[in-house]
């Protein structure tokens, strides 16, 4: 089996062509960074014709995610790499519906994350602290904090994402807000742990900070990975970054 390693600021994902089975061992063995390929999770991605792709995404602990943002733009990337689709904009089918992108003059990639909500309650205390909760498909617990450089990612990150509050689990961000419209965050991702970026964690930060902190879009969401620029447009969110190709392999 074929794959491609790409990475989107840091984050990484084995990238494998489909119609493919794949199962939640495999996922698992091929994200290992010691005995396998090493990444943060495994994507599908399939040609559907009529500048239309599919999307499917494992996180590196063999689970299903709803949706990775980072991994939409490296899905984008291939696409019009391997010319299934023409240039300008694409259609990515997801879990959590379709989703439009399209790869820029620049190299960088425009990409729809979706429609960002309050969770059910505006705030919850967890694990010592208040986050705010918000979905973008998938579910994000936002920390306000003084520094998050200096906060106890690995610490708070597993506490709040397998807190019984969060029946299916949390990514959870680590935000200050620098500027009215540049935010400083740290992700801890549901069943991966901290990465270097994530696309839905920056629009989920964005959207509580605009909401909560009074950031305005388009807000510039630095990561230790880099920066991703998020536009709040009415109900959409759009993310514009990098997704970028490492090297290619084949799975004995």
């Amino acid at each position: 089996m074929d794959f491609v390693k790409m990475e989107g600021l840091g984050n990484d994902f084995i990238v494998i062509e489909g119609p493919a089975a794949i199962s939640a061992a495999q996922v698992r063995a091929w994200c290992d960074r010691r005995f396998g390929i090493g990444a943060d999770g495994v994507l599908l991605a399939s040609a559907l014709g009529s500048q239309r792709v599919s999307m499917e995404y494992w996180n590196a602990d063999g689970n299903k995610a709803e949706m990775c943002g980072n991994g939409l733009r490296c899905v984008a990337q291939l696409a019009r790499r391997r010319e299934w689709v023409n240039d300008g904009p694409m259609e990515i089918e997801t879990a959590v519906g379709p989703l439009g992108a399209e790869v820029l003059e620049s190299g960088l990639v425009r990409a729809l994350m979706g429609y960002p909500k309050q969770g059910a309650v505006d705030s919850i205390d967890v694990a010592g602290v208040t986050v705010r909760p918000v979905t973008v498909g998938n579910p994000h617990a936002v920390l306000f904090v003084d520094d998050p450089l200096m906060a106890d990612v690995g610490e708070l990150g597993p506490r709040i994402e397998n807190d019984p509050l969060f029946p299916e689990g949390t990514n959870v961000e680590f935000v200050r807000v620098e500027t009215g419209s540049r935010i400083r965050m740290r992700i801890w991702e549901r069943g991966v742990g901290e990465t270097m970026a994530s696309g839905t964690g920056a629009t989920a930060a964005a959207f509580a900070s605009a909401l909560y902190q009074g950031s305005q879009s388009p807000v510039e969401v630095l990561l230790p990975g880099g920066t991703l620029v998020v536009e709040l447009v009415g109900a959409e969110a759009w993310v514009t970054g990098p997704g970028n190709f490492v090297f290619s392999g084949s799975i004995d």
